[in-house]
Formats: C-alpha cells, sequence, structure tokens
C-alpha cells in the first residue's frame, strides 16, 4: 500500500494546520492507519491513531485536546487536524499503515509496515 500526506506547512503559534493522507494499493478497512512525528535530533514519536473498527481513536499526551483525527474509509483517507499549534510541534509529520497492528501496539512505529514520505510542520513562535 502507498500512503501520500499532505498538508504541512508554516504557521504561528496558536495556529492551525490539517494534514490528509491517503493510500493507494490498499484499504484503511485492512491497514491500519496512525500518525507518527520526528523533531530533529529526536526518534519518531506516536502522534494518533485508530481501533480496527475506527470507533476509538488513540492520542499521545502531548497532542491530546489540540489534535483530532478522523477517518473516512469510503474516501480512504485519513484526516489529522491541528489546532492550538506549538512550537514543540515542529516535526516531519508521518502517515503509517499496518495490517497486524493491535491495540497494545498501536503506539510503536515498529508495528506499521508502510510509511509516507512526511510532510513538514513548523510551528514559529
Amino acid at each position: 500500500v502507498q500512503l501520500q500526506a499532505s498538508g504541512g506547512g508554516l504557521v504561528q503559534t496558536g495556529g492551525s494546520l490539517r494534514l490528509s493522507c491517503a493510500a493507494s494499493g490498499g484499504t484503511f478497512r485492512t491497514y491500519r492507519p496512525a500518525w507518527f512525528r520526528q523533531a530533529p535530533g529526536k526518534e519518531r514519536e506516536f502522534v494518533a491513531g485508530f481501533s480496527r473498527d475506527g470507533g476509538t481513536t488513540f492520542y499521545s499526551d502531548s497532542v491530546k485536546g489540540r489534535f483530532t483525527a478522523s477517518r473516512d474509509n469510503a474516501k480512504n483517507t485519513v484526516i489529522l487536524q491541528m489546532d492550538s499549534l506549538k512550537p514543540e510541534d515542529t516535526a516531519v509529520y508521518y502517515c503509517a499503515a499496518g495490517s497486524t497492528v493491535i491495540s497494545s501496539t498501536v503506539r510503536y512505529p515498529t508495528a506499521y509496515h508502510y510509511w509516507g514520505q512526511g510532510t513538514q510542520v513548523t510551528v514559529s513562535s
């Protein structure tokens, strides 16, 4: 499955951005999607993910209450709405998908076998 992320950019503190990720060659019904990010010099970290049926969304503590992840199975797309952005949110954001992800592994990058190319998000202070 190929993943194409888009929507990154430069925004001021407190602003908003909306990322999207489209899948081809597979569907998000089969490959569970998630969002990760990686800042310079830091490890890739979990941002948001979903239960298998999409009914539950998981968030990292650092973005909970500010970011909203959603999925549209009909369009085979996942969205990350980012509000109240902070300079520490600056990173490359990646869309990921995996067919063997379970709820206990949803936060681990190693659980996902497919990755998009990443999109840069920069939040200025």
